[in-house]
């Protein structure tokens, strides 16, 4: 196995919960609130801190509006987000020698 710096893993993403919440927006064009937390299994309160700091890192887009008289938060990932996620994924295939 070649030498490998944990410290080459981003932080912001290497959380479960954040994790799990860029593996799904990574593969749908934007996803709603509910929708994450069902396909995450997190708490309303959970997934709203891990969003912060998704969203702090400018990780991911945040678009709030109202749908009907319903409130509905639409997240998105941002170029700086898809470059993120690509390169922890490339870092962990290097980490198990892929």
């Amino acid at each position: 196995m070649n030498d490998f710096d944990y410290q080459q893993l981003d932080d912001i993403i290497h959380s479960r919960i954040r994790l799990a919440v860029m593996s799904v927006l990574i593969s749908v064009e934007t996803a709603e609130f509910n929708y994450l937390k069902k396909k995450v299994n997190a708490t309303d309160g959970n997934l709203s801190v891990h969003m912060r700091k998704l969203e702090d890192a400018e990780y991911i887009n945040v678009t709030k509006e109202f749908v009907g008289k319903k409130p509905q938060t639409t997240y998105a990932l941002t170029s700086k987000g898809k470059k993120a996620f690509e390169l922890y994924v490339a870092r962990l295939e290097k980490l198990i020698g892929k």
